[in-house]
């Protein structure tokens, strides 16, 4: 007898589970705890099978007789409604990591546990949740490059135009990535490049003359506010490193003794660890600071708490409020302040020079093998330099600097060294 709507509304749950069939091998099982399914008895391959058609009322029993009569043509062209089910399953979950949205944060945990730096995860992280509104639904084999292109035209229209060329990079690794996986066949954004705005390069605003270098000097020194702030404002000029990797100083990677601080690969723009000759003036700075944030991990923790280091534009605050626009000086200009007047006075090798400021060898070959070298001569260099401040700073920007350091020049044809 077939089932009606109230029948199965009035069905009341049992010590036992039971049957109320519909006919056509349809039936619902009423459980014990009172929750009603939607089964389809089926035979296929000579064996018995039962198949899940759903839970009332969620499913209705106009909707459960859909699914039988369906389920039962299945049977007759030879296929086993049980066995589609998972399929389509599993293809809706393909699916579902096939979306551009998907495949990107699949390629994100790989490049998070390739340990990539903190700075370029968040800035990727950034920009992928630009693009999720506009392209993240759809799966990753469709996408045109129309479609794309699109996405960057909204944030060139900003006026934004390194953050569309950087998000169309993204774009395209992402891509890149669902090829190497099998989810995509061409990297629609690979041909944007042409297409989009080429943003002009901005070099970091920096002071390079002695005379002034020794004002900016003074300044620092007299600058008002926050102690920390100041520390860090009259240490970076004799390390030059770059303002993120400043920052996140912290104690234990100083070592006094030996006077060197070692930089762990994660916290520098290029993946390599990186180690800073520490001065005699940088040393006497440490002990200065030591009393003030000995009980903080960070050298330079924030001015609310301890537990994390001072934000990434403290140093160029202070430079403003002494008066110093982004025209003239920036926290990222004392690495090229240090970079053009090592240069300028001839006594240091030129790699020495960019082996300290973290410079990656374009030519792995020379990267690989310059990697430990030059160490005695940096830490001279860098004694010398923290000297030459110190002259500029009392006003004797016309002395010529002083030392005991051979000059070093590089014939790169020959790829050797030789001293003068």
């Amino acid at each position: 007898m077939a089932l009606t709507a109230l029948a199965i509304r009035n069905a009341q749950p049992r010590a036992k589970a039971y049957k109320l069939g519909d006919g056509r091998s349809l039936y619902l099982l009423v459980m014990p705890n009172g929750a009603k399914y939607w089964r389809l008895s089926y035979r296929f391959l000579g064996k018995q099978r039962a198949l899940a058609l759903g839970v009332w009322p969620e499913v209705s029993l106009a909707e459960a007789r859909d699914k039988r009569d369906s389920a039962r043509k299945m049977v007759a062209d030879g296929i086993d409604p049980f066995v589609e089910k998972q399929r389509r399953k599993l293809r809706a979950q393909i699916d579902e990591n096939t979306t551009f949205k998907g495949v990107a944060e699949e390629w994100f945990v790989k490049i998070t546990r390739e340990e990539r730096a903190e700075v370029t995860l968040s800035k990727v992280r950034w920009l992928l949740e630009k693009v999720y509104p506009f392209l993240g639904h759809l799966p990753l084999h469709e996408i045109e490059v129309q479609e794309v292109l699109a996405v960057l035209r909204k944030i060139e229209a900003t006026g934004r135009y390194e953050s569309a060329r950087r998000m169309r990079s993204v774009i395209s690794r992402v891509f890149r990535y669902g090829i190497a996986t099998g989810r995509a066949k061409v990297d629609v954004a690979r041909d944007l490049r042409g297409a989009i705005i080429v943003p002009k390069t901005k070099h970091f605003a920096a002071i390079t003359r002695p005379k002034e270098v020794g004002k900016l000097l003074r300044d620092i020194d007299d600058c008002p506010g926050y102690a920390i702030t100041k520390l860090a404002l009259r240490m970076t000029p004799h390390v030059f490193v770059r303002p993120g990797e400043l920052r996140r100083a912290e104690w234990s990677e100083f070592d006094l003794e030996r006077a060197v601080w070692s930089i762990p690969a994660e916290k520098m723009k290029m993946r390599w660890p990186h180690q800073v000759p520490l001065s005699r003036q940088v040393l006497d700075l440490l002990e200065e600071i030591r009393p003030l944030t000995g009980h903080s991990p960070y050298v330079f923790p924030a001015s609310h708490t301890w537990k994390r280091p001072m934000s990434e534009n403290t140093v160029t605050f202070a430079l403003r409020r002494m008066g110093y626009s982004g025209s003239e000086m920036t926290a990222h200009g004392f690495r090229a302040m240090a970079a053009t007047l090592l240069n300028e006075m001839g006594l240091w090798n030129p790699d020495a020079i960019e082996r300290q400021l973290a410079h990656m060898e374009n030519n792995g070959v020379r990267r690989a093998y310059a990697r430990g070298q030059y160490w005695e001569e940096r830490v001279r260099m860098m004694q010398h330099w923290s000297d030459y401040l110190d002259q500029l700073r009392l006003g004797d920007d016309g002395a010529k600097p002083t030392g005991d350091s051979k000059v070093v020049t590089v014939d790169f044809a020959r790829r050797g060294a030789r001293s003068r």
